[in-house]
């Protein structure tokens, strides 16, 4: 057990079913905390919950981030078996909405990316401030180095991951000094094994993935669940509104076309 001083505290981690959101609930099992699972793929939530009860006390609560009566349950439950809240992660978001040009991008799939990212971010922030103020905790919002810079095509999740960014220093002056909100902004994670059983298996990453990183590996699920876990302990209480890439170094690396 490490010294972070997060045993027995309570966090809720949103879309803590698969990817990066799954890997941050485990390390904080790990690290002695009551984890809820919220999260809307109900298959995914009850096999994280299962697969991980053998760390400690973790809870799965169906949750629809674009929801403002789901969210708003879903943190009342929370309190109601735990009597507190510590931590909040907000991880959900959809992954794609949408292709190509933004000529090509419908309204719909605007809207769905920013209300599964931005206004998910939102919302959850809003119903969990009242219990955080009580313990004086912490929020983790989980960006993307996309707010920071593109491929082409992406205006949509680019532009609610800049929203995130934006909406951490926002809260963090607004909500200081009883709560601390910081971002952490991923590069490529490799998230294949974090997935719910029967997902399609992806390819094998290949040496130059790795290779192409300045640190000579692309990222893992618990680089960014380890941050999460300082930024939301007493460690970091110097620490807010900041945005922490977590890239392997990527976003420092000027890539030419020879």
């Amino acid at each position: 057990m490490s010294n972070s001083g997060l045993r027995e505290k309570v966090g809720v981690v949103t879309g803590g079913g698969q990817g990066i959101g799954k890997g941050i609930a485990q390390y904080l099992l790990r690290e002695g905390m009551h984890v809820v699972v919220a999260e809307i793929d109900e298959e995914a939530g009850e096999e994280t919950a299962s697969q991980f009860s053998s760390l400690g006390s973790i809870h799965f609560l169906r949750t629809d981030v674009t929801d403002e009566a789901s969210v708003r349950e879903s943190l009342r439950r929370t309190v109601q078996e735990f009597g507190r809240l510590d931590a909040l992660i907000n991880n959900a978001g959809i992954a794609h909405a949408g292709h190509g040009s933004i000529e090509e991008l419908t309204l719909v799939d605007w809207n769905r990316m920013i209300a599964s990212h931005l206004t998910g971010c939102f919302l959850c922030c809003k119903h969990a401030i009242p219990h955080l103020r009580k313990t004086r905790g912490a929020v983790v919002n989980i960006g993307s180095t996309r707010a920071f810079q593109s491929e082409a095509h992406t205006e949509a999740y680019a532009a609610s991951k800049g929203g995130i960014a934006a909406l951490t220093h926002a809260l963090a002056i607004s909500l200081g000094p009883e709560i601390r909100v910081n971002c952490i902004c991923p590069g490529w994670i490799d998230v294949r094994h974090w997935k719910k059983r029967g997902h399609p298996v992806q390819p094998d990453l290949r040496p130059i993935d790795h290779a192409q990183h300045p640190v000579g590996r692309v990222g893992e699920p618990r680089d960014i669940a380890s941050l999460a876990a300082f930024l939301i302990s007493e460690m970091s209480g110097f620490i807010t509104g900041q945005s922490f890439i977590v890239d392997g170094g990527m976003t420092r690396k000027m890539v030419y076309v020879e």
